[in-house]
């Protein structure tokens, strides 16, 4: 063709076109074979080209791909969430299929304030986020977002619901420590809470380990303990924003269960399909639908794809895919010997500040000066940088925010599919040390890893 009718993301941008894939790899029609470092946008989990998700689809498209929820229920939808209530924690037992993970953390802020609203506490309707989050692109997910890059095209018609900040150990340590800065975020939630009014708040939404807005910023073992006890004891639910965090990605199905925390509603999605068809889900404890139940007997959201059979079945063979060949451990282990080979190249390299995550879902921060933590000039463009080299070398890793202010920071994320070995693993940390030299030698005039 000799122009394109596909709007992209930068429209003068020529995309190179891909053929196929398998396992972690992708191909081109130049040729050219990429490591998916980053499952795409931190999505394609059990890797590319798997046979028996192909027949699982294939099976269910000669049955049936679509029905509409209103009018039936499918076997295959009823099984994905009997499935999605035997991998939740606790009472996570009631599952909302959609189509996309802002869909889903906008069905949970609605199913929240729905749950006051069936109490007859009418007032709970508003949420509190944190800064340097993500929750959807779309406009309730993007209020509750603190990415301020994707903000500031919608800042005038978004809710002002980002308001706290995010565990940043890295940066908040200084002169404290980890158990001082929990105290610290805490105390900042609380005082939110009485400044807003308790019963005017109907929850608190939070990554377990944050993505794009802070390239994986992880908390400690009592961080999330502490908010979930602040919101029992003001009445606040709080929702658990597992979309790019759950099922295996990090070692444990759900990232939550690293924290011993059980939400009152998760969202998740991304690896739940591993990419092979669009779905993500909104998952509602007991708790949260026992006054709707008894009451107006309806979840007042919908979406005309949701719970349809082509992607009920497709999720479920995934899942069980995961759970067959031991693919949540398998990212714990293999995410270890990643961060092992990438803590080896930071003692080389003069810009990796700090490398954080859990599992097969890490992040690692640039800056400009290791002792003083000085991120890059925005004017830098060290992101970018460090994305194009790498693209041209043939690794896929995923930009992120990062800095005090999630403006002025450079990171990115590693997030390789869980089926990833070692040998595959080495290889990947070499091209990102490849092209880590590349761009360390642009910015700073010399060689800096040998």
């Amino acid at each position: 063709m000799t122009r394109t009718y596909l709007i992209k993301p930068i429209l003068d941008h020529t995309y190179p076109l891909i053929t196929h894939g398998k396992g972690i790899y992708l191909y081109d029609d130049q040729g050219k074979k990429y490591i998916d470092g980053s499952s795409g946008a931190v999505t394609a989990s059990i890797g590319h080209g798997v046979q028996e998700i192909i027949n699982a689809m294939k099976e269910q498209s000669e049955k049936v791909s679509f029905v509409y929820r209103s009018q039936f229920s499918t076997e295959v939808a009823e099984q994905l969430a009997k499935k999605m209530s035997d991998i939740a924690s606790g009472d996570l037992n009631w599952s909302f299929f959609v189509n996309s993970g802002s869909e889903a953390t906008e069905t949970a802020m609605k199913i929240a304030i729905q749950y006051w609203q069936e109490k007859g506490m009418k007032t709970k309707t508003k949420i509190i986020s944190r800064w340097m989050s993500y929750h959807g692109i779309t406009m309730g997910a993007l209020s509750m977002s603190g990415h301020i890059d994707r903000r500031k095209w919608f800042e005038t018609t978004l809710k002002k619901y980002p308001a706290v900040s995010p565990p940043y150990y890295y940066r908040d340590t200084h002169g404290r420590s980890v158990e001082q800065c929990d105290e610290m975020y805490a105390k900042e939630f609380e005082k939110e809470i009485l400044r807003v009014g308790k019963d005017n708040i109907a929850a608190f939404i939070a990554e377990p380990i944050i993505g794009a807005a802070g390239g994986a910023l992880t908390p400690s073992d009592q961080y999330f303990k502490k908010m979930k006890a602040l919101c029992d004891q003001y009445d606040i639910l709080f929702i658990a924003d597992e979309v790019m965090t759950g099922v295996g990605r990090t070692g444990k199905m759900f990232a939550m269960e690293h924290f011993d925390v059980v939400p009152d509603i998760m969202a998740t999605g991304k690896g739940m399909s591993a990419g092979y068809t669009p779905i993500a889900a909104t998952v509602v404890s007991e708790k949260v639908m026992e006054p709707i139940l008894n009451g107006s007997n309806l979840i007042m959201s919908g979406h005309t794809f949701s719970a349809n059979p082509q992607s009920a079945a497709t999720a479920l063979a995934v899942i069980e895919y995961i759970e067959n060949n031991r693919l949540v451990e398998k990212s714990a282990e293999q995410g270890a010997y990643l961060r092992e080979r990438l803590e080896q190249l930071a003692g080389k390299s003069a810009i990796i500040g700090n490398i954080r995550g859990k599992g097969l879902f890490v992040g690692i921060e640039f800056v400009q000066n290791k002792e003083t933590k000085q991120p890059f000039a925005r004017t830098d463009q060290v992101v970018s940088k460090i994305v194009t080299t790498n693209f041209q070398e043939g690794l896929l890793v995923y930009p992120a925010n990062a800095g005090v202010d999630g403006v002025n920071g450079d990171a990115v994320i590693l997030a390789p599919p869980l089926i990833i070995t070692k040998t595959e693993i080495d290889e990947l940390v070499d091209r990102f040390a490849r092209s880590l030299a590349k761009v360390e030698h642009n910015l700073m005039g010399k060689e800096l890893i040998q």
